[in-house]
């Protein structure tokens, strides 16, 4: 039987690698959302023939409805659809690549629906994880994460048991402004904060990199993830984006897995699992590496980082707070309405402000969400 993927943030950077992974392995299609590209959907629509496709602007929708009037694909709009993406009958495996809190409620209809998570969206752990994994665990739903780091460390757990993990070791690239002192950042420009120096990704975690607050998040998804505790993960920057982390057993075995900095690999593991096809990306030329490095993470200059582990431990919305703060501090940033370092400033007081009350459902998740993004937007 064909292999049936659904995904959700098809016209990203995620969702357009995971066509190329799809194409290679000649897999199906079932569905794909986006927010509002009609131009791009239609191109894939055309190409992959999907049974339905979700445009979450319903004016966009509109649009694209009337341009594949021809194809057998069905068009749905609005927020809601995202849902029936993500728990359409003939999909297997859903890619979950939407960015931020979005992504939370499909992530949830796909566990109920017993499918297999791609996970590429870390926000919906970070803000919900004792809730989504529960689910997943109660529903059977399996979760393989799309992220270079996070895949990597399924890999290398792979050498092991249950229990015989020490250390989990999440590597960084330390992204364009590594090696600067927190007065060099204050002056830094949109266009200077988009030069990632190894990953070709979207521009909020491209912003997320350059503030290292996407490792924070990582750092997060990562207990979860794998059952750790703060203290067992370890941040460690590796400017050659080479191995993209390791576990550390008890034994003080240490694992790691290499590649070529390409998506496309960790993407193709979470559709192929437990098996392995052949690569759609390059292949790793050792000799050619030269040093690999590493070194400990300025947490005196990139600040979000820091706070992300300090609130990692917290039973409370903190992390939903931090993050739905830092999603509204980065659109205004990208908007050249804040400055660089304005962004790890309004996430701290948006903690300071709402991260105390209680995370017991969901409801107060995304309360604490949309209280947080007021707050962020209400101060400029």
């Amino acid at each position: 039987m064909k292999h049936m993927i659904s995904i959700l943030g098809s016209t990203g950077s995620i969702g357009r690698q995971s066509l190329d992974v799809i194409r290679k392995l000649r897999f199906g299609v079932s569905a794909l959302a986006a927010d509002s590209n009609v131009n791009l959907m239609e191109k894939q629509i055309r190409e992959f023939v999907p049974e339905i496709a979700i445009l979450r602007n319903e004016k966009a929708a509109a649009e694209l409805r009337v341009r594949v009037f021809d194809t057998k694909t069905t068009v749905y709009g609005g927020e809601n659809a995202l849902i029936e993406a993500a728990a359409v009958g003939s999909a297997g495996t859903v890619i979950t690549a939407v960015v931020g809190t979005a992504g939370l409620k499909p992530t949830l209809a796909a566990i109920d629906a017993k499918k297999r998570i791609a996970l590429a969206n870390k926000e919906t752990l970070v803000c919900a994880g004792h809730i989504v994994m529960s689910r997943a665990a109660e529903k059977g739903a399996e979760i393989i994460a799309v992220d270079s780091e996070h895949s990597a460390i399924f890999q290398c757990l792979m050498a092991g048991r249950k229990g015989e993990l020490k250390r989990i070791l999440l590597t960084a690239s330390g992204g364009p402004f590594r090696g600067k002192k927190r007065k060099e950042l204050a002056d830094i420009t949109k266009e200077q904060a988009l030069r990632h120096p190894n990953w070709s990704m979207g521009a909020k975690i491209t912003i997320d990199s350059a503030t290292m607050m996407n490792k924070g998040l990582e750092f997060i998804e990562a207990m979860h993830l794998f059952g750790a505790r703060p203290e067992q993960i370890k941040g460690l920057v590796h400017p050659q984006s080479v191995i993209h982390s390791m576990v550390e057993f008890r034994d003080n075995s240490v694992m790691a897995q290499l590649g070529v900095p390409d998506m496309r690999i960790p993407i193709e593991l979470a559709l192929t699992y437990p098996e392995r096809h052949d690569a759609v990306a390059p292949e790793l030329d050792l000799t050619k590496l030269g040093a690999l490095t590493f070194e400990e993470p300025d947490e005196d200059v990139f600040t979000c980082l820091k706070l992300a582990r300090e609130l990692a431990g917290r039973h409370d919305v903190s992390c939903a707070v931090m993050n739905a703060a830092n999603e509204a501090a980065v659109s205004l940033f990208l908007e050249d309405r804040i400055g660089f370092l304005d962004i790890y400033e309004l996430i701290k007081s948006a903690v300071d402000k709402f991260g105390g009350s209680a995370a017991g459902s969901l409801e107060d998740i995304l309360d604490a969400d949309t209280e947080a993004r007021k707050f962020v937007f209400g101060r400029v």
